[in-house]
C-alpha cells in the first residue's frame, strides 16, 4: 500500500478524533448577526489577497499556510483544522491544496460555506508528473489540472466573483459593499491586462523557459509560449532526457533568460542557464510572500507587475 496513502489516512483519523472533542466550540462564532465580522479562513497568498480585498472591514481573514511556506506541500495541523471547521467562508483555489476536501469533510460544519474559486475555469493541459501520483492530476468533476489561474489577470476576475458570491450569501445586509470591493479589485485586474497586452503584444520573442509550469493560463492569454524545465509541481527533478531537450531548444532558439521562482530551490534552472551562457531572473508564481516581499510592500498586483517587467526584458533580448 502506497505511503503516502497510509499517512494521509492515519493523519484524517486522528483530526477527525481531535475534532470529535471540540463540541464547546461554536460554529459562526464572530458572525455579522452577532454584530462581529466573518471568520474567514483561506489557504495560500493569493487567495487571502483576493477575499480580503472583497471581505474589507466585514471579515476577519485569516492565511492558513504561512509565508514563505511551499503551498503543494503544505498540510494543516489540528490547529488550522479548528479554524476550518469555525470558519463562515473558506476560501481555497482547488487542486493546488490536495487535502482540503478531506479537510472541509473532516471538519464538517453546515453553517460553513466553501468556496473553490477556480472551479468552473476552463481547464488547460498541465504537464504530466513523472513520478506516479505525484502532483496534481486531473479530476472528471469540473476541477483544473493546472491550478494556477491566478496568474492570469482575466481569469483571476473570475476567481474574485467566486469569492464575492460567497460573502452576498454569507451576509446579504453588506452586499453593495462586497460588490463595492469586487469591482474595485476587478478593476485593478483589468488595469493589470491592458498592461500585460501593451507590453507584450510587441515582444521580439513569444516563448520564455521556466524552472516550474506555472504559467499557462498566462502564457495562452497574451499569446505566449512557456517551455517548462519540469512539470506543475515546482520540486519535481527533470529527468535526464528532459534537461537535454531544454538545453538543445535554449541554444537552438538563442534563449538568454531562464526563470526560476522564490520559494524553490533554484539550482535546476541555474544549471540549464550555466550550460547554455544564459542569465537568471525571477518569474513569481505567487504562491507566497517572502519576508524580503513584505519588507518592500509589495502585494498581489505589484509582484504581477514585476512579473510583467522581467518577461518584457526576456522576451526583447
Amino acid at each position: 500500500m502506497d505511503a503516502k496513502f497510509v499517512k494521509t489516512t492515519l493523519t484524517a483519523a486522528v483530526l477527525l478524533l481531535f475534532l470529535s472533542g471540540c463540541g464547546g466550540n461554536t460554529p459562526n462564532g464572530r458572525t455579522v448577526a452577532d454584530g462581529g465580522r466573518l471568520k474567514v479562513v483561506t489557504t495560500f497568498y493569493p487567495m487571502y489577497y483576493f477575499t480580503q480585498q472583497v471581505g474589507g472591514t466585514h471579515a476577519e481573514v485569516v492565511a492558513l499556510i504561512p509565508p514563505g511556506a511551499e503551498p503543494h506541500d503544505w498540510e494543516p495541523s489540528a490547529k488550522d483544522m479548528r479554524q476550518i471547521k469555525e470558519a463562515d467562508i473558506f476560501v481555497y483555489n482547488g487542486i493546488v491544496e490536495g487535502w482540503a476536501e478531506q479537510a472541509l469533510e473532516s471538519a464538517a460544519n453546515g453553517k460553513r460555506l466553501a468556496v473553490e474559486a477556480s472551479k468552473g475555469i476552463a481547464d488547460l493541459e498541465g504537464i504530466p508528473e513523472e513520478e506516479e501520483g505525484g502532483g496534481e492530476e486531473a479530476h472528471e468533476d469540473g476541477h483544473l489540472t493546472d491550478p494556477h489561474v491566478w496568474l492570469n489577470p482575466v481569469t483571476a476576475q473570475k476567481e474574485v466573483e467566486a469569492i464575492e458570491a460567497a460573502f452576498e450569501k454569507a451576509d446579504p445586509a453588506n452586499q453593495a459593499d462586497y460588490r463595492k470591493n469586487a469591482d474595485d479589485l476587478i478593476a485593478k485586474l483589468k488595469a493589470l491586462d491592458a498592461d500585460y497586452q501593451s507590453g507584450l503584444q510587441n515582444a521580439k520573442r513569444k516563448t520564455f523557459v521556466t524552472q516550474h509550469a506555472a504559467f499557462a493560463y498566462l502564457a495562452k492569454q497574451y499569446g505566449l509560449t512557456q517551455i517548462p524545465i519540469a512539470g506543475l509541481s515546482p520540486d519535481q527533478e527533470p529527468s535526464p532526457d528532459q534537461m537535454a531537450e531544454i538545453v538543445k531548444f535554449a541554444k537552438d532558439h538563442q534563449v538568454k533568460t531562464i526563470f526560476f521562482e522564490t520559494l524553490v530551490d533554484p539550482k535546476v534552472a541555474r544549471t540549464v542557464a550555466d550550460e547554455i551562457g544564459a542569465k537568471t531572473d525571477v518569474l513569481n508564481p505567487l504562491e507566497g510572500l517572502t519576508d524580503e516581499d513584505k519588507k518592500n510592500g509589495l502585494d498581489y498586483i505589484g509582484i504581477m507587475k514585476n512579473n510583467l517587467e522581467a518577461l518584457k526584458r526576456a522576451l526583447n533580448e
